[in-house]
């Protein structure tokens, strides 16, 4: 029998950690194999509640903003000067640049230096992480940001990063078991938004109910968000279950 690939909320808040929540980090565990979707600002310390930092064993970066990506750099101290000596390098998926972009963040005004510990990979359309298959494709956003599609035994779960609208999540997320998508605006407040930014709840779950998703997860909500707002919008507009993220919450897919 496959195992089940199991899914932890380690941080769900949007564009910045929040009171009750750090930024975006989904730790995917399978087959005693780790892989974090994303590792935002904030996320390192709850995450050692579910994983220690020496046993992740890869990173996925859908884009390189700091609510998504800037605790790699901790991660980089955890497993560089751990007292037990360094752990191994593991592999980095990521946009293009995103080696030299951290290093910099890092301090390294060469552009070098995580190299050691991180073995950085550009994302292309399809790889093979572990275990794991992902599959990325390019969504609408400020600058380049991949969803997930992440397969295991016949079954499929799909991160959506940050997105505006667009037909490209509706095909990645193609009958997809378990989907995280972000819902970061609200209709009404943030319609004059340019339009590749955020999904509003409604838009993430028209999305979701075009896909043939199964069941949906709304994510990515900023501190000064009512999470009831999304959910209520999204609750009208999708046909099977859906729910808000929180912190340590696990699903299995």
């Amino acid at each position: 029998m496959t195992e089940a690939m199991r899914v932890t909320v380690v941080g769900c808040s949007g564009s910045l950690p929040g009171p009750d929540s750090p930024a975006s980090c989904y730790l995917v565990e399978v087959d005693g194999f780790r892989a974090l979707l994303d590792l935002g600002n904030g996320a390192l310390g709850p995450l050692q509640r579910h994983c220690p930092t020496g046993a992740v064993d890869a990173v996925l970066i859908s884009h390189l903003h700091p609510d998504h990506c800037m605790d790699l750099l901790s991660l980089y101290v955890a497993r560089n000067y751990d007292p037990g000596g360094p752990c191994p390098p593991i592999p980095v998926l990521a946009p293009d640049g995103a080696g030299e972009h951290l290093a910099r963040a890092y301090g390294r005004a060469d552009g070098r230096g995580l190299t050691g510990s991180f073995d950085f990979r550009a994302w292309t359309g399809r790889q093979e992480v572990g275990p794991l298959t992902v599959t990325v494709a390019r969504m609408a956003h400020t600058v380049p940001t991949y969803a997930m599609r992440v397969e295991h035994g016949g079954r499929v779960l799909v991160y959506s990063g940050d997105t505006g609208p667009t037909d490209a999540l509706v095909e990645i997320a193609r009958d997809a078991d378990l989907a995280l998508f972000e819902s970061a605006f609200e209709e009404g407040r943030d319609d004059a938004a340019p339009a590749d930014l955020h999904l509003t709840g409604r838009q993430a779950a028209e999305h979701a109910e075009r896909a043939g998703v199964r069941r949906l997860v709304l994510t990515h909500l900023p501190p000064w968000n009512d999470p009831s707002v999304s959910l209520t919008a999204a609750s009208a507009a999708f046909s099977g279950s859906v729910e808000m993220a929180r912190p340590g919450a696990a699903f299995e897919v």
